[in-house]
């Protein structure tokens, strides 16, 4: 087995793994998102989340354009060493583009998604010009 912390992660052909990111004082999940290699070295490396855009096909470091970055607390491997969860300080109090806490705000009832969380600012006030 390599000595690098990396080569320990079990890269799948796509070389991208999940990567969850859990709010350190609450243990609420605040987002799923994606990492390539680098993504996780520029993570543990600065301290602040960096994940891998599949729509943009590029390194995106959160909070870039919204200043909502995420503070890494701890990261950790899952048992299969093919998925990270990282600790983080959510800043400003939103993850989401949506303009909420969290990107898990729809409930399965009855068949059907239902909006359940609050949106706290609106998506055209945290990212101004933004169309799509």
């Amino acid at each position: 087995m390599s000595d690098s912390w990396l080569d320990q992660v079990a890269w799948p052909e796509s070389g991208l793994i999940a990567a969850v990111a859990q709010e350190a004082g609450s243990g609420r999940v605040l987002m799923l998102a994606w990492m390539n290699r680098e993504a996780l070295a520029l993570t543990a490396a600065s301290g602040e989340a960096v994940y891998w855009s599949r729509s943009r096909n590029r390194l995106w470091k959160k909070g870039q354009a919204s200043g909502h970055v995420q503070r890494v607390k701890e990261i950790r491997l899952d048992c299969d060493a093919d998925a990270v969860l990282l600790s983080v300080e959510q800043v400003g109090g939103i993850a989401c583009h949506t303009g909420r806490h969290h990107c898990f705000f729809r409930r399965l009832e009855e068949a059907r998604w239902v909006t359940v969380e609050p949106q706290l600012k609106d998506p055209g006030a945290i990212y101004p010009g933004k169309t799509d």
